[in-house]
């Protein structure tokens, strides 16, 4: 087991395996010279664990009466699941459509109607995919006010979430990821024939 990564040592690993450079179109439709791809840090333990562990106390700081997490399909589940096991918090995977098969469920997993939930988001850019998982909880009965994401990408998020009365409590801001140096690439190493 790893010594915990401090805050700045967290920032500085997602900028060196998530930040790139380049010409992206994001979920949105908006263009952008940076993407911050998510599945470099999700699919990652060494970050994952770190990542949960602090997902996890924001949502026992910012909404400590939430009884469930709630992770939108597909980018967010890993990170559900991580603050799920820090927290002992059990949660739910929000689809972005009901399946067409089986339950029909839009929401994936055990919940009582008027739990409080707390959204579990990876990179909240203009924060449409949050209020649509928000929605589906809502409809389903559940109360959601608080969302936390790994990264905020400034870019209206907030004020989207705000629209529908959720606060949005970001780890990190794609502002202070940026400022960070990115160090250079190590070269790849071939491992040792035996």
């Amino acid at each position: 087991m790893q010594a915990e990564l401090t805050r700045e040592e967290l920032g500085a690993a997602l900028r060196e395996y998530a930040y790139l450079e380049g010409d992206f179109v994001l979920r949105s439709g908006r263009r952008s010279r940076y993407y911050l791809d998510k599945y470099r840090f999700e699919t990652r333990p060494d970050l994952l664990g770190p990542l949960g562990e602090r997902i996890a106390r924001n949502v026992a700081e910012h909404e400590p009466e939430a009884v469930r997490l709630a992770g939108p399909e597909l980018g967010a589940v890993p990170l559900a699941a991580a603050a799920s096991l820090a927290s002992g918090l059990p949660f739910l995977i929000v689809r972005k459509e009901p399946k067409e098969y089986g339950t029909g469920n839009r929401l994936e997993g055990l919940f009582e109607p008027g739990e409080c939930v707390c959204l579990v988001e990876d990179v909240v850019t203009s924060g449409g995919a949050a209020v649509a998982a928000v929605a589906a909880l809502r409809e389903a009965g559940l109360t959601c006010r608080t969302a936390v994401c790994v990264v905020d990408r400034e870019e209206g998020g907030v004020d989207a979430l705000a629209r529908v009365a959720v606060r949005l409590r970001a780890l990190f801001r794609a502002s202070e990821l940026i400022k960070l140096e990115k160090p250079p690439q190590k070269p790849c190493k071939t491992p040792a024939k035996t």
